[in-house]
C-alpha cells in the first residue's frame, strides 16, 4: 500500500532557535532524521511508496533524500577508491515529493495528493513524527476485516498530570494518573479508504472533519495500542528518543531485528 505522509507543518515545539527552520519530521535520531525512521518501520513491512506532503521547509527534506547518504547508516566496503554496499536503506523506495501549501491543514495536504495514489482503495498515512513498534499487519488486517471508512491508532494518554474527582463541596475524592483513565488519544497511524475524501471539505482537517464524519456514521475503526509509541512535540522528547537510540534502546527499529 502507499503510505502518504504529512510533513509540511511548522514544529515550532521543535525548534532549537530562530535559525532552525527544518520542519519537525527533520529532527535528528541517531544519524538520521525522524521522517527516515518512519519510513523505514513502513518499509520493513513491505510498503515502500511513498508520498510526502511537503510545506514548511521542503528544501530539507528535499536535500535529504537526493543527497542520501547510504554509508551513514549500511556496513560498506572501500576498496580502490570505490564503495561497495553490502546492504541499502532506500535503494527500492519510491518517493514522490509534493508541496501541498504552507498553511494547509493535514486534511487539505491529503486531498491535494489524492491523484498519486492512483485511484488504490486502501493506502497508510502518518504524521511522520511519531515512533512506534506496533504490528502494522495486524492492524491492517482488522481494519479490512472490519470493512471500515478509516482506521486509527488510539493510545493511551501520555502525560505525567493527574486527574482529580471533586464531589460537593469541592471535596476531592480520587486521585488518577491520567494514563491510567479510560481515555485514549490520536497516536497518528491511519489506515484509509477513499471514503475518507467524501468527508473532507477545502482546507478541512483529516481528523476532525474526515474522520469525525465517519465515526457519527459508524465507519472509524480504533486500533488501541499499548506498546512503543513516542511522540516528538517537544525538543525534550526528541532528545529522549536520540539519547535511547545513542544506547542501543530503539524498540521501533523493527528492521534491525529482521
Amino acid at each position: 500500500m502507499k503510505v502518504v505522509l504529512f510533513c509540511g507543518g511548522y514544529g515550532m515545539r521543535m525548534r532549537n532557535g530562530p535559525a532552525d527552520d527544518a520542519p519537525k519530521p527533520m529532527a535528528m535520531v541517531g544519524p538520521r532524521p525522524l521522517i527516515w525512521h518512519v519510513m523505514r518501520y513502513y518499509a520493513h513491512f513491505g510498503h515502500t511508496e511513498f508520498i510526502l506532503c511537503l510545506g514548511y521547509g521542503a528544501h530539507h527534506i528535499k536535500d535529504f533524500f537526493l543527497d542520501y547518504e547510504e554509508t551513514a547508516s549500511n556496513d560498506f566496503v572501500l576498496k580502490g577508491g570505490k564503495t561497495e554496499m553490502l546492504s541499502t536503506d532506500i535503494a527500492d523506495w519510491s518517493i514522490s515529493f509534493v508541496h501541498t501549501g504552507i498553511e494547509s491543514p493535514i486534511g487539505e495536504r491529503l486531498r491535494r495528493v489524492r491523484d498519486h495514489l492512483d485511484g488504490d482503495e486502501m493506502f497508510l498515512a502518518n504524521y511522520a513524527d511519531v515512533l512506534t513498534d506496533a504490528p502494522l499487519p495486524e492492524m491492517i488486517d482488522r481494519f479490512t476485516e472490519a470493512e471500515a471508512g478509516a482506521s486509527m491508532m488510539v493510545v493511551p494518554p501520555q502525560s505525567s498530570f493527574h486527574c482529580v474527582e471533586m464531589a460537593e463541596g469541592g471535596m476531592i475524592g480520587a486521585i488518577t494518573p491520567v494514563n491510567e483513565m479510560p481515555l485514549w488519544e490520536n497516536g497518528g497511524y491511519f489506515v484509509l479508504r477513499q471514503e475518507i475524501f467524501d468527508h473532507i471539505p477545502e482546507n478541512g482537517d483529516l481528523v476532525v472533519d474526515g474522520c469525525g464524519e465517519l465515526a457519527k456514521r459508524g465507519r472509524l475503526l480504533a486500533y488501541p495500542y499499548r506498546g512503543f509509541w513516542k511522540p516528538t512535540d517537544t525538543v525534550k522528547e526528541r532528545a529522549a528518543l536520540d539519547h535511547d537510540y545513542a544506547h542501543g534502546n530503539r524498540p521501533w527499529a523493527l528492521w534491525e531485528a529482521a
